[in-house]
């Protein structure tokens, strides 16, 4: 059980940490707003969108329960590792420095300055995308640098709130289990966020993160300092591990990325590589339908924000498509912005 000091120490950091990044997204929405009615006719939604009101409201629910679980002991109590203040404020620095490259992307709609014919040979074409309008796409260190705070200025300071909520399923899973005998991995990681989540949880498990990008397994290590962990480059469509070989698959904010084609392979990897009994646990955005008032703004992401797989996913019927690679879903809820999924193997 939690002291109260240390609730209300919880509160207060989440607090600043949301005042912090929805200041910045505040700022960053006028700038793209002045580039985007000089230079690109808007659209708007054909669905409705949640009010600030609404938003917020559920916002407080996450953190009611992110500090609920830390409540029970299923994870310890979080402290989001964003840096040291001097980092902190060199990053944001940073982040509005790219803002007037990533504006003039959007208001000419061009994402592909990534793509190139020698990294086509080297990597899906799918990827060789500026997602986001972001410089460098995910190909860079100068990106893997501003990523994470990208992510959270886009969820006003939740994103770790909402990926946390993965630990509750693999918490279930790990009781009465050795952790040192338990191979979990994180299918593209990225910065390695999570994992630094799952290592603070249960230190001696085995971990592995794999990512297309080498840059951001780069990041990742620095981010998991102290902690051991496996970082490998790789393709989800060809995982490196062997048949029925790991416990655990995680993957969080990869299928809105990828093709529906692709989406379908990464499932059948997922189950091959888990052994009898294992667990895949998945999360990425809501999809339509899932939250009251929220399609509108589903609507507009892939707008924004150059996203060219994502209104394929917010359609998809994803325990179809994990039941067709040999998994059966056992839980699917949205949380927050996110939509958490989580299968097991038949063993």
């Amino acid at each position: 059980m939690l002291s109260p000091i240390e609730k209300a120490s919880y509160a207060a950091r989440q607090s600043a940490r949301v005042a912090w990044y929805m200041g910045h997204y505040f700022a960053s929405q006028r700038f793209h707003k002045a580039k985007d009615e000089t230079d690109v006719r808007r659209q708007k939604p054909r669905s409705r969108g949640p009010s600030i009101e609404a938003m917020l409201g559920d916002m407080a629910k996450l953190f009611e329960r992110d500090l609920a679980n830390a409540d029970k002991g299923i994870y310890p109590l979080p402290r989001d590792h964003d840096g040291a203040p001097p980092r902190v404020v060199a990053t944001s620095r940073k982040y509005f420095a790219d803002l007037p490259a990533s504006a003039e992307r959007k208001a000419e709609r061009r994402g592909d300055e990534v793509y190139s014919s020698e990294l086509k040979e080297k990597l899906p074409a799918y990827f060789l995308q500026n997602f986001h309008y972001q410089t460098g796409g995910y190909l860079t260190e100068e990106s893997a640098e501003l990523y994470d705070m990208q992510v959270e200025v886009l969820f006003s300071g939740t994103a770790n709130a909402m990926r946390r909520q993965c630990l509750v399923p693999l918490a279930e899973f790990m009781a009465g289990k050795d952790q040192r005998q338990v191979h979990l991995a994180d299918v593209a990681c990225g910065t390695g966020r999570f994992l630094r989540f799952v290592k603070q949880s249960w230190p001696r498990i085995k971990l592995t993160g794999t990512d297309l990008s080498e840059a951001y397994l780069a990041e990742a290590e620095g981010h998991l300092k102290p902690y051991k962990a496996t970082l490998t480059p790789a393709n989800a469509e060809a995982l490196p591990f062997e048949d029925n070989s790991l416990d655990v698959v995680t993957s969080i904010y990869l299928f809105h990325e990828v093709p529906p084609k692709v989406r379908r392979i990464i499932a059948v990897e997922f189950a091959r590589v888990l052994k009898p009994g294992g667990r895949l646990i998945f999360m990425d955005s809501l999809q339509r339908g899932d939250t009251k008032n929220y399609d509108g703004l589903l609507e507009m992401f892939p707008i924004n924000f150059h996203e060219p797989y994502y209104a394929t996913y917010t359609r998809e019927d994803l325990p179809k498509i994990f039941a067709d690679a040999g998994l059966i879903t056992v839980q699917s809820e949205p949380i927050f912005m996110s939509k958490l999924v989580v299968c097991d193997k038949p063993g």
